[in-house]
């Protein structure tokens, strides 16, 4: 059986801890006599993350390798969320999003009284197409469009789109071409991997 990208995580265990990191292109200079910048930010904007599996037996970890050697280095893709964040702090029972690419302030119709936090993740797209976004004020819903801020900015146009707002995801690649994994001394292994969103 051909191997599809995006996979999913295996699930033969959870994942121990996941440091996110959200990057923003921007150039900043500075007066090296008065100290007095000037910045400029960019389009990019990008999520990495670094993932640690918990220590576990060889039967458990080759599950695990297998999933990252199909990745072939940054070739191969995969669909990542954050496991701690898989359900929304605010009532939201529905958004549609719409905006243009680049967009960090886009147009949200939610149900009128129900609420995004900020903080919640939204997923926009599915698949190879899926996109990962966090809530950056708190919103309340008014059941017509109205702003809404959101980061990343949208990758690409986003037309009256249906987001996911449970167990939310983007999609991930590798951020090296090496896989490596720990055997230790009591029959234990140690699996960690970078990755960053494939833009």
């Amino acid at each position: 059986m051909a191997i599809s990208f995006p996979l999913s995580l295996p699930t033969v265990t959870g994942i121990r801890s996941v440091d996110f990191r959200a990057l923003n292109a921007v150039a900043y200079s500075a007066s090296p006599f008065t100290f007095a910048g000037q910045a400029h930010a960019y389009a990019g904007q990008m999520w990495t993350a670094d993932i640690t599996l918990p220590p576990m037996n060889r039967s458990t970890a080759e599950t695990w390798i297998a999933f990252l050697l199909s990745l072939r280095g940054q070739f191969g893709t995969f669909l990542l969320g954050d496991p701690r964040g898989c359900a929304l702090r605010g009532t939201a029972t529905s958004c549609t999003i719409t905006g243009v690419a680049g967009d960090n302030t886009v147009t949200a119709i939610v149900p009128n009284g129900e609420t995004l936090l900020a903080g919640d993740y939204i997923q926009l797209g599915t698949g190879a197409d899926a996109t990962l976004h966090k809530v950056l004020v708190n919103y309340t819903g008014t059941g017509s469009a109205t702003n809404l801020e959101i980061w990343p900015g949208l990758r690409v146009a986003r037309t009256a789109v249906s987001a996911t707002l449970a167990n939310t995801k983007g999609v991930f690649r590798l951020s090296s071409n090496e896989t490596a994994w720990t055997s230790g001394e009591l029959a234990k292994y140690g699996i960690t991997f970078a990755a960053r969103e494939a833009i």
